[in-house]
């Protein structure tokens, strides 16, 4: 378990400074960001918006329901290893939002379609478009459920469903590709610092 725990902290790093390193040489300029969107928006499937709706409006829901299920069920065991992860992925979802919330409307980029107005809007979307609040979400709970739990059948479809979340915004034309990657950031980022905070206090508590 502690390989694996190394393995996502190993990654979650490598992955800060790859975007560090694109931001660095303005890899996602306006020109690639708008190309890119424009691409997969306009040439999407049309008759699969419906899903990727679905799949973009199960985010809170999902977020919502999974650590509190997880606390109740921790209650009802007894299990305090249990009920210290609801915690931390409670944690990682508050903390993703509100470093969402306070970027959105630092930065307040407009959205892709109001700016493009060939962008097609297949949702609805009224806040500032930097960054994806939805994929924060997504990766902040795909992260911490990982991390709480390293095994494979956990970490496979927590991460596809995360990464089928990220691009809905793209094939639905309310993000930027850069939106959804600083979204995806903040959330890993989010529950990794969450989980290293829980353990610094863990650790404070037991001394």
């Amino acid at each position: 378990m502690i390989i694996q725990i190394r393995y996502f902290k190993n990654g979650i790093i490598r992955f800060l400074i790859i975007f560090l390193l694109l931001s660095s040489q303005n890899m996602f300029s306006q020109n690639i960001d708008i190309r890119i969107l424009k691409n997969i928006n306009l040439n999407r499937n049309t008759s699969l918006d419906n899903s990727f709706r679905g799949i973009t409006n199960s985010v809170t829901p999902i977020s919502v329901s999974g650590p509190l299920i997880l606390f109740g069920v921790s209650i009802i065991r007894k299990d305090s290893a249990m009920m210290h992860r609801s915690f931390n992925i409670g944690v990682s979802l508050i903390s993703a939002a509100a470093i969402s919330t306070a970027l959105k409307y630092s930065v307040n980029r407009t959205r892709p379609y109001i700016t493009y107005p060939y962008i097609e809007k297949a949702t609805t979307a009224d806040s500032p478009s930097f960054p994806s609040g939805h994929s924060s979400e997504a990766f902040a709970l795909a992260t911490s459920v990982c991390i709480a739990y390293p095994k494979w059948y956990v970490i496979a479809p927590s991460y596809i469903w995360a990464g089928t979340v990220a691009y809905s915004r793209l094939h639905l034309g309310v993000h930027y590709p850069s939106d959804v990657l600083a979204g995806a950031l903040i959330g890993a980022g989010s529950a990794y610092l969450s989980y290293k905070g829980q353990q610094w206090l863990n650790k404070k508590l037991n001394h």
